[in-house]
Protein backbone atom coordinates (compact mmCIF):
# COMPACT_ATOMS: atom_id res chain seq x y z
CA UNK A 1 0.00 0.00 0.00
CA UNK A 2 1.47 3.36 -1.10
CA UNK A 3 0.80 6.47 1.04
CA UNK A 4 -1.95 4.64 2.95
CA UNK A 5 -3.92 4.68 -0.33
CA UNK A 6 -4.14 8.48 -0.41
CA UNK A 7 -4.77 9.54 -4.04
CA UNK A 8 -3.04 12.91 -3.72
CA UNK A 9 0.61 13.88 -3.34
CA UNK A 10 1.43 17.58 -2.91
CA UNK A 11 4.86 19.05 -3.50
CA UNK A 12 6.47 21.19 -0.79
CA UNK A 13 9.88 22.86 -0.91
CA UNK A 14 12.22 23.34 2.03
CA UNK A 15 13.93 26.75 2.38
CA UNK A 16 16.96 27.50 0.23
CA UNK A 17 20.28 27.54 2.06
CA UNK A 18 20.97 31.11 0.90
CA UNK A 19 17.54 32.42 1.92
CA UNK A 20 18.04 35.51 4.08
CA UNK A 21 14.61 34.87 5.63
CA UNK A 22 15.39 31.25 6.45
CA UNK A 23 14.17 31.44 10.05
CA UNK A 24 10.87 32.97 8.92
CA UNK A 25 10.45 30.26 6.28
CA UNK A 26 10.61 27.42 8.79
CA UNK A 27 7.25 28.07 10.52
CA UNK A 28 5.71 28.52 7.06
CA UNK A 29 7.06 25.12 6.00
CA UNK A 30 5.69 23.52 9.17
CA UNK A 31 2.24 25.09 8.70
CA UNK A 32 2.03 23.94 5.10
CA UNK A 33 3.24 20.45 5.97
CA UNK A 34 0.58 20.09 8.67
CA UNK A 35 -2.07 21.46 6.34
CA UNK A 36 -1.33 18.89 3.63
CA UNK A 37 -1.36 16.01 6.09
CA UNK A 38 -4.55 17.30 7.69
CA UNK A 39 -6.21 17.19 4.27
CA UNK A 40 -5.26 13.50 4.03
CA UNK A 41 -2.73 14.03 1.24
CA UNK A 42 0.93 13.03 1.13
CA UNK A 43 3.69 15.64 1.40
CA UNK A 44 6.39 15.39 -1.29
CA UNK A 45 9.64 17.12 -0.32
CA UNK A 46 12.09 17.79 -3.15
CA UNK A 47 15.87 17.33 -3.11
CA UNK A 48 17.70 20.46 -4.37
CA UNK A 49 15.22 21.10 -7.22
CA UNK A 50 16.68 22.61 -10.40
CA UNK A 51 20.13 22.32 -8.87
CA UNK A 52 19.44 24.94 -6.18
CA UNK A 53 20.77 24.20 -2.70
CA UNK A 54 17.95 23.68 -0.20
CA UNK A 55 18.03 22.39 3.34
CA UNK A 56 17.18 18.71 3.37
CA UNK A 57 13.88 17.48 4.74
CA UNK A 58 15.62 15.82 7.66
CA UNK A 59 17.55 19.00 8.49
CA UNK A 60 14.32 21.02 8.53
CA UNK A 61 12.62 18.40 10.69
CA UNK A 62 15.48 18.75 13.16
CA UNK A 63 15.28 22.56 13.18
CA UNK A 64 11.53 22.49 13.79
CA UNK A 65 11.49 19.47 16.10
CA UNK A 66 8.36 18.17 14.41
CA UNK A 67 7.73 14.54 13.56
CA UNK A 68 7.09 13.60 9.96
CA UNK A 69 4.13 11.35 9.27
CA UNK A 70 6.05 8.24 8.15
CA UNK A 71 3.39 7.08 5.68
CA UNK A 72 2.28 10.46 4.34
CA UNK A 73 5.76 11.85 3.63
CA UNK A 74 7.61 11.31 0.36
CA UNK A 75 11.29 12.30 0.38
CA UNK A 76 13.15 12.81 -2.89
CA UNK A 77 16.73 11.57 -3.15
CA UNK A 78 19.08 12.04 -6.11
CA UNK A 79 22.65 11.42 -7.18
CA UNK A 80 23.99 14.94 -6.56
CA UNK A 81 25.38 14.46 -3.07
CA UNK A 82 28.61 13.61 -1.36
CA UNK A 83 28.58 9.96 -0.38
CA UNK A 84 28.69 10.78 3.35
CA UNK A 85 25.72 13.15 3.09
CA UNK A 86 23.83 10.63 0.96
CA UNK A 87 24.26 7.90 3.56
CA UNK A 88 23.39 10.22 6.47
CA UNK A 89 20.19 11.24 4.71
CA UNK A 90 19.12 7.64 4.19
CA UNK A 91 20.00 6.65 7.75
CA UNK A 92 18.16 9.63 9.24
CA UNK A 93 15.09 8.89 7.10
CA UNK A 94 15.18 5.25 8.16
CA UNK A 95 15.47 6.14 11.85
CA UNK A 96 12.56 8.59 11.49
CA UNK A 97 10.43 5.76 10.12
CA UNK A 98 9.99 7.37 6.68
CA UNK A 99 8.60 4.75 4.32
CA UNK A 100 8.53 6.42 0.90
CA UNK A 101 11.35 7.73 -1.27
CA UNK A 102 11.26 9.14 -4.79
CA UNK A 103 14.52 8.17 -6.47
CA UNK A 104 15.62 10.42 -9.33
CA UNK A 105 18.89 11.16 -11.09
CA UNK A 106 18.54 14.83 -10.13
CA UNK A 107 19.42 18.28 -11.43
CA UNK A 108 23.09 19.11 -11.27
CA UNK A 109 24.60 22.44 -10.33
CA UNK A 110 28.02 24.08 -9.93
CA UNK A 111 27.91 23.71 -6.13
CA UNK A 112 26.69 20.11 -6.08
CA UNK A 113 28.87 17.03 -5.86
CA UNK A 114 27.79 13.86 -7.66
CA UNK A 115 28.01 10.29 -6.51
CA UNK A 116 30.58 8.18 -8.31
CA UNK A 117 29.75 4.58 -9.25
CA UNK A 118 32.78 3.31 -7.32
CA UNK A 119 31.38 4.89 -4.14
CA UNK A 120 28.30 2.71 -4.47
CA UNK A 121 30.34 -0.38 -5.25
CA UNK A 122 29.15 -0.67 -8.85
CA UNK A 123 30.85 -0.63 -12.25
CA UNK A 124 28.41 1.63 -14.15
CA UNK A 125 29.57 4.73 -16.05
CA UNK A 126 27.34 7.07 -14.05
CA UNK A 127 24.96 6.85 -11.10
CA UNK A 128 21.33 6.94 -12.23
CA UNK A 129 18.11 6.19 -10.40
CA UNK A 130 18.60 2.51 -11.22
CA UNK A 131 21.91 2.36 -9.36
CA UNK A 132 20.46 4.30 -6.42
CA UNK A 133 17.54 1.88 -6.20
CA UNK A 134 19.94 -1.07 -6.15
CA UNK A 135 22.10 0.58 -3.49
CA UNK A 136 19.13 1.36 -1.24
CA UNK A 137 17.85 -2.20 -1.55
CA UNK A 138 21.29 -3.56 -0.66
CA UNK A 139 22.07 -1.23 2.25
CA UNK A 140 18.54 -0.74 3.65
CA UNK A 141 16.62 -3.86 2.67
CA UNK A 142 12.91 -3.61 3.37
CA UNK A 143 13.14 -0.12 4.87
CA UNK A 144 11.65 1.94 2.05
CA UNK A 145 9.06 1.85 -0.70
CA UNK A 146 10.81 3.57 -3.59
CA UNK A 147 9.19 5.31 -6.52
CA UNK A 148 10.60 6.76 -9.72
CA UNK A 149 9.84 9.48 -12.24
CA UNK A 150 8.52 9.07 -15.78
CA UNK A 151 9.00 11.79 -18.38
CA UNK A 152 6.36 11.41 -21.07
CA UNK A 153 7.94 14.27 -23.03
CA UNK A 154 10.96 12.12 -23.89
CA UNK A 155 10.77 9.63 -26.80
CA UNK A 156 8.27 7.03 -25.63
CA UNK A 157 10.21 3.86 -26.44
CA UNK A 158 13.35 5.13 -24.72
CA UNK A 159 11.45 6.27 -21.62
CA UNK A 160 9.55 2.98 -21.36
CA UNK A 161 12.84 1.08 -21.54
CA UNK A 162 14.20 3.22 -18.71
CA UNK A 163 11.06 2.59 -16.69
CA UNK A 164 11.42 -1.16 -17.20
CA UNK A 165 14.94 -1.04 -15.77
CA UNK A 166 13.71 1.02 -12.81
CA UNK A 167 10.93 -1.44 -12.08
CA UNK A 168 13.34 -4.35 -12.32
CA UNK A 169 15.56 -2.53 -9.80
CA UNK A 170 12.70 -2.42 -7.31
CA UNK A 171 10.62 0.70 -8.00
CA UNK A 172 7.11 0.30 -6.57
CA UNK A 173 5.31 3.39 -7.85
CA UNK A 174 5.67 5.98 -10.62
CA UNK A 175 5.17 9.75 -10.78
CA UNK A 176 4.85 11.38 -14.20
CA UNK A 177 5.77 14.83 -15.38
CA UNK A 178 2.79 17.22 -15.33
CA UNK A 179 0.09 16.35 -17.84
CA UNK A 180 -1.92 18.95 -19.71
CA UNK A 181 -5.36 17.48 -20.40
CA UNK A 182 -4.98 14.00 -21.87
CA UNK A 183 -1.78 12.11 -22.65
CA UNK A 184 -1.75 8.75 -24.44
CA UNK A 185 1.78 7.93 -23.30
CA UNK A 186 0.80 8.37 -19.67
CA UNK A 187 -2.45 6.45 -20.18
CA UNK A 188 -0.39 3.51 -21.44
CA UNK A 189 1.22 3.28 -17.99
CA UNK A 190 -1.95 1.53 -16.83
CA UNK A 191 -0.09 -1.66 -17.76
CA UNK A 192 2.95 -0.84 -15.62
CA UNK A 193 1.73 -3.03 -12.76
CA UNK A 194 2.43 -0.44 -10.04
CA UNK A 195 0.53 2.65 -8.80
CA UNK A 196 0.96 5.68 -11.08
CA UNK A 197 0.55 9.29 -9.97
CA UNK A 198 -0.20 11.74 -12.77
CA UNK A 199 1.55 15.10 -12.51
CA UNK A 200 -0.67 18.20 -12.36
CA UNK A 201 0.88 21.67 -12.82
CA UNK A 202 -0.95 24.01 -10.43
CA UNK A 203 0.62 27.36 -11.33
CA UNK A 204 -0.90 29.67 -13.93
CA UNK A 205 2.62 30.28 -15.21
CA UNK A 206 3.11 27.31 -17.53
CA UNK A 207 6.31 28.68 -19.06
CA UNK A 208 8.62 27.11 -16.43
CA UNK A 209 7.08 23.70 -17.10
CA UNK A 210 7.46 24.06 -20.86
CA UNK A 211 11.08 25.13 -20.44
CA UNK A 212 11.82 22.28 -18.05
CA UNK A 213 10.42 19.51 -20.27
CA UNK A 214 11.46 21.10 -23.56
CA UNK A 215 8.11 21.72 -25.22
CA UNK A 216 6.59 24.78 -26.82
CA UNK A 217 4.06 26.77 -24.84
CA UNK A 218 0.53 26.01 -26.10
CA UNK A 219 -0.75 28.75 -28.40
CA UNK A 220 -4.15 28.80 -26.78
CA UNK A 221 -5.91 30.74 -24.06
CA UNK A 222 -4.17 31.33 -20.73
CA UNK A 223 -3.41 28.12 -18.86
CA UNK A 224 -6.02 27.26 -16.24
CA UNK A 225 -4.55 24.92 -13.60
CA UNK A 226 -7.89 24.26 -11.90
CA UNK A 227 -9.54 23.39 -15.20
CA UNK A 228 -6.60 21.17 -16.12
CA UNK A 229 -6.84 19.36 -12.78
CA UNK A 230 -10.53 18.72 -13.47
CA UNK A 231 -9.59 17.21 -16.85
CA UNK A 232 -6.98 14.99 -15.20
CA UNK A 233 -9.61 13.78 -12.74
CA UNK A 234 -11.84 12.95 -15.71
CA UNK A 235 -9.18 11.39 -17.95
CA UNK A 236 -7.41 9.35 -15.27
CA UNK A 237 -10.11 7.92 -12.98
CA UNK A 238 -8.71 5.87 -10.15
CA UNK A 239 -5.14 7.11 -10.64
CA UNK A 240 -3.11 9.05 -8.10
CA UNK A 241 -2.41 12.73 -8.74
CA UNK A 242 0.80 14.63 -7.94
CA UNK A 243 0.23 18.39 -7.50
CA UNK A 244 3.26 20.55 -8.30
CA UNK A 245 3.56 24.32 -7.79
CA UNK A 246 0.37 24.51 -5.72
CA UNK A 247 -0.29 27.99 -4.34
CA UNK A 248 -0.76 27.76 -0.58
CA UNK A 249 -2.28 31.23 -0.19
CA UNK A 250 -5.52 30.01 -1.72
CA UNK A 251 -8.05 27.54 -0.34
CA UNK A 252 -7.13 24.40 -2.26
CA UNK A 253 -8.80 21.71 -0.15
CA UNK A 254 -11.98 21.64 -2.31
CA UNK A 255 -9.84 20.77 -5.35
CA UNK A 256 -9.14 17.34 -3.83
CA UNK A 257 -12.38 15.77 -4.95
CA UNK A 258 -11.43 12.10 -4.72
CA UNK A 259 -12.18 10.07 -1.63
CA UNK A 260 -9.31 10.23 0.85
CA UNK A 261 -8.95 7.52 3.51
CA UNK A 262 -9.19 8.84 7.06
CA UNK A 263 -5.85 8.95 8.86
CA UNK A 264 -4.46 9.57 12.32
CA UNK A 265 -1.22 11.49 12.32
CA UNK A 266 1.32 12.28 15.01
CA UNK A 267 2.01 15.66 13.43
CA UNK A 268 0.91 18.43 15.77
Amino acid sequence: MVFKDSPYVIELLTPKQNDADFEARLPQFAERYRRIVYQGATVSICDNPLGNLHFTAMEVAGFLEIPFDPYRTLLHINSFHRKLDFDVFLQDAREAGIRHLLVVSGDGGPRLSRLEPSELGISAKTVTSVEILQYIDREHPGSFLCGVAFNQYEPEEHEREKLTRKLEAGAQFVITQPVVGADATVSALASAGVPVFVGAWMSRRIEPLCECVGVRKPETAAYDPVGNLARIHENFPGWGIYLAQLGFKREWGPLLTRSIPSTESDVQ
